[in-house]
């Protein structure tokens, strides 16, 4: 029995994941794929679109067989913290063969080499960085400056690949995933899909595709052999979609998105459009900027990513009467992204601590396996991952007390926190009630 992991968000699911699943079992010819998906709230520091058991659903009319939930802390995290978190929980398992991801550059062994740089030389890139960030970059440009400098030394990957690799996301996020696996000794075999053309960030939607004509404007590649005679797909970002989503008035004009994404998908889209989403940062406005009122320069750095730099900028903010999206532009500095700023307000809307996350890695990385659905056919994946018994396997929230250590309770209830404040959002928003984390059950297809 062979078994794929991937790590994903799917804010929404679209025709680009559809590949990714497709091309991830071709290449492995794994019998399983296990999804490791990030809840409610998402990397780049913000509420996903549509809430985590509609995306679970999406993820398992489209191929996957085991969706498990990414905690929360390691979810809403930098690209580090992102992608140890879910390989930690895809090790601990001990099912998983292999881990298949997107890059923009395709190349496996230029990926892992820069891993081990950044793996082996840790101590001096990190010095590297420092003192780039000094000079005013932000903690990325640092980053790449710091591996730059290093390189003066004789190295083996030349100045111009390391750019390209390092100036994207997907890469970024890639070498992360490597380093994790490095790191934890693991013997998932990591193998990268090369996205085709469109950037993580675009924000056009993709042309229509005819199903006889192999594409490549956006985010995969479809082969034409995936698809009927009659189909035509269209490959656009996530971040396309949303803006799509966000600039429409009525569920009639959903049907901008209809080729943009699997048919199952877009059905669940248009039944839950204006009931239970879109949901954005502006809908915890006043829970954010209550925090911020209520908190000092000193014990605001006790969250997530608050430098004191970043605590003394937030509390010297002179007007409140702004959007989310204002507030972060008023805050950005040089050295300090946006991204950053919202992952920092995120960790502060959800109470997650630096010494929280401290314990957590410490003790290494994650304490169970929060199952958020699975489809039938594959229950014998699932008796096999609680029969090896090397981490707890909830399906049922109100067990968690009797399967959990002390840190494990700390952190599932981070999780539950996040469900429920953003249950409330859907609530004020649309007065529509999602059960809270005790009553949901498991998504089973």
């Amino acid at each position: 029995m062979k078994v794929v992991g991937l790590i994903t968000e799917y804010n929404p699911f679209h025709n680009g994941h559809l590949y990714h699943i497709r091309e991830a079992k071709r290449i492995t010819e794994a019998d399983y794929v296990i999804v490791v998906m990030s809840g409610n709230f998402v990397q780049r520091g913000a509420p996903a679109m549509i809430d985590k058991y509609s995306r679970t659903e999406m993820a398992l009319h489209n191929g996957a067989d085991l969706v498990l939930e990414l905690p929360v802390c390691y979810a809403t995290g930098s690209a580090e913290y992102f992608a140890h978190g879910a390989v930690a929980l895809l090790h601990q398992l001990r099912v998983v063969d292999y881990l298949v991801f997107g890059s923009e550059i395709g190349d496996i062994n230029l990926l892992t080499k820069t891993a081990e740089l950044l793996v082996s030389q840790s101590e001096a890139i990190d010095a590297f960085i420092s003192d780039a960030m000094k000079e005013g970059y932000t903690y990325p440009a640092a980053r790449s400056q710091a591996v730059m400098r290093y390189l003066s030394v004789d190295q083996p990957i030349s100045q111009k690949a390391m750019i390209e690799v390092l100036s994207s996301p997907n890469n970024i996020l890639g070498i992360e995933y490597i380093k994790a696996l490095k790191r934890l000794s693991s013997n998932i075999i990591p193998i990268t899909i090369q996205r085709q053309s469109a950037s993580y960030h675009d924000s056009s939607l993709g042309s229509e595709i005819n199903s006889n004509v192999p594409q490549h404007s956006g985010a995969y590649h479809l082969m034409a052999e995936e698809t009927t005679s009659h189909e035509s797909y269209v490959i656009s970002s996530a971040t396309a979609i949303r803006n799509a989503i966000s600039n429409v008035n009525d569920y009639e004009q959903l049907a901008l998105i209809q080729s943009s994404v699997p048919k199952d998908v877009y059905d669940i889209l248009l039944n839950k459009y204006n009931q239970t989403f879109p949901i954005t940062e502006e809908d915890f406005s006043s829970i954010i900027k209550y925090k911020l009122l209520s908190e000092n320069s000193k014990t605001l750095t006790n969250y997530l990513d608050i430098t004191s730099d970043l605590a003394d900028r937030l509390k010297n903010l002179k007007n409140w009467n702004v959007t989310i999206a204002q507030l972060n532009k008023e805050i950005k500095t040089k050295n300090i992204t946006l991204t950053r700023i919202s992952r920092a307000l995120t960790h502060l809307l959800l109470n997650l601590h630096n010494d929280s996350m401290k314990d957590y890695i410490e003790h290494g990385y994650v304490f169970y396996a929060r199952v958020l659905g699975i489809r039938n056919k594959s229950s014998k994946l699932l008796r096999l991952i609680s029969n090896i018994n090397n981490i707890p396997v909830i399906t049922k929230v109100t067990k968690a007390e009797t399967q959990l250590c002390a840190l494990g309770l700390q952190m599932l209830s981070e999780d539950l926190f996040a469900a429920h404040i953003y249950n409330q959002a859907v609530y004020e928003r649309y007065s529509t009630t999602i059960l809270n984390e005790y009553r949901h059950g498991i998504c089973i297809l």
